[in-house]
């Protein structure tokens, strides 16, 4: 597994670069890969099929400049920004325990609530997709499948502002069982480590090979995405 260690500035840039590896993992046999990545700004991000105005109070983005995207994947609508680190995995589908959604779930939030307990954080698998400590949601995750490679996005909130959160997205009708009807401020918790060494953690459970860096080609696929896709209304507004 490679490891990219790669943010951009533009929200845009950064949920196309996710699918731009997904893509080339699937039509070139290119290998796995982990990114890490935080976003500098805050924006919010919908999961795949979510309608925008049952999720996000929109004059609040609106008033604050608070970009509002659609990513890939499915999952649930959150809000992006410093203090949350992303770890973006692109892994083959015939890896062992990645056979099926729920499958790769257990075994990818697993071994990352095993690695986390080593930094003194008692994090334990919670619903379908999330991780969380004394029942607070630290971390969340989805998937896109393809037939070869999946994409895993998953997200470890660090240092978050979370009272944004109830500000800009509405609190979500479908909820997982151990949420109990929790609103935002009291469902989110931060992890109390420093991205340094969250970072590390990281890298460490998924054990990559070495760095790299981005090809021209990536770059190019990344400017197609953004121009037809993350960057226009019509993706963002889609239902």
């Amino acid at each position: 597994m490679r490891l990219l260690d790669h943010s951009f500035a533009s929200p845009a840039e950064n949920l196309a670069l996710d699918e731009a590896l997904l893509d080339e993992a699937e039509a070139n046999d290119s290998g796995e890969v982990l990114r890490l990545w935080e976003s500098p700004v805050h924006f919010v991000v919908l999961g795949l099929s979510q309608a925008i105005d049952e999720h996000v109070f929109l004059e609040a983005c609106a008033r604050e400049g608070v970009p509002i995207l659609r990513r890939c994947s499915a999952g649930g609508c959150v809000l992006q920004g410093p203090g949350c680190l992303n770890y973006s995995l692109i892994l083959r589908v015939d890896r062992p325990g990645c056979g099926s959604i729920r499958s790769s779930y257990e075994t990818i939030l697993g071994a990352m609530a095993r690695t986390l307990g080593e930094l003194g954080c008692p994090a334990v698998p919670a619903g379908i997709s999330d991780l969380a400590v004394d029942g607070a949601k630290v971390s969340g995750s989805a998937q896109r499948r393809k037939k070869s490679y999946f994409l895993h996005h998953g997200t470890l909130l660090y240092g978050m502002d979370l009272a944004l959160c109830s500000r800009y997205l509405k609190e979500p009708a479908d909820q997982p069982a151990y949420r109990a009807s929790r609103p935002h401020k009291s469902f989110l918790s931060n992890i109390p480590v420093t991205r340094q060494t969250l970072s590390k953690t990281v890298s460490r459970t998924f054990q990559h090979s070495g760095l790299f860096h981005l090809e021209k080609s990536t770059m190019g696929s990344i400017v197609i995405l953004v121009s037809e896709k993350y960057g226009t209304a019509n993706w963002t507004k889609r239902k």
